[in-house]
């Protein structure tokens, strides 16, 4: 934690008012108005809010740890499997992984062997505390257009996010766009699989078989199992 004794001592002096106007028809319309303080103490100078203001607004606020997003700034230029970064305090980012094997984690629960396994091609959005996967059939970098299925793993709620449970991440220690991805990636990969959520099969068939099928052999993953879910990319970004 910071250390602010030393600024107890400093002088504040008012330099600036804002007075939020609410529309009574739509509270979600509000107007700004900004004020300067004179140098007897008293509001003057009413004028809309500009955007040089509100910038420099934005940046006194955005000083704690917490909202800062460095997370979303990339070491150099942006990865190729970067499809959309959306930078704001709650920003995230939307990356794809394509057709791969994987080290796969199960609870011994599912009587599925650990072991490596063919994964299909992955669409991954993510902020610092929540992902969304999906499954897509395109091999390359897909476009805004390309159709999503569900994942076909378990621990996956209806609206595609994935339960992590108690799994530390370590986002208090990643500062790039690329160690973000990375640590998503890590962190999913190394957390067991448990159980489905609301008893509803991302598959078409039984995934558990599906699972024990594909783990420890050399089968691609069958592609005709994904479970279409009426999204295309252009959804995860609007």
């Amino acid at each position: 934690m910071e250390n602010i004794t030393s600024i107890f001592d400093e002088i504040y002096t008012p330099v600036k008012a804002l007075l939020i106007h609410q529309s009574q028809q739509n509270t979600e319309h509000v107007y700004v108005e900004a004020y300067d303080i004179s140098s007897n103490g008293k509001p003057v100078n009413a004028h809309p809010l500009s955007a040089k203001e509100t910038i420099a607004l934005a940046d006194s606020l955005n000083t704690s740890s917490e909202l800062k997003n460095n997370y979303l700034k990339s070491k150099g230029l942006l990865p190729d499997k970067v499809l959309y970064i959306h930078p704001s305090t709650h920003g995230f980012a939307v990356w794809y992984t394509p057709e791969q094997q994987v080290d796969v984690l199960f609870k011994e629960n599912l009587q599925i062997p650990c072991g490596r396994a063919y994964v299909p091609p992955l669409i991954w959005k993510a902020d610092k505390s929540n992902l969304q996967l999906y499954a897509i059939k395109t091999q390359g970098k897909p476009s805004i257009k390309t159709p999503l299925f569900r994942a076909p793993f378990f621990n996956l709620y209806e609206d595609d996010r994935v339960c992590m449970g108690t799994v530390d991440m370590g986002m208090d220690k990643v500062n790039c766009l690329d160690d973000f991805m990375a640590a998503w990636e890590r962190s999913y990969w190394n957390s067991y699989f448990s159980h489905l959520i609301g008893e509803i099969s991302p598959v078409g068939g039984n995934i558990v078989q599906l699972w024990q099928q594909q783990v420890n052999t050399q089968r691609k993953f069958p592609q005709d199992v994904l479970k279409a879910n009426d999204k295309t990319i252009k959804d995860l970004i609007v």
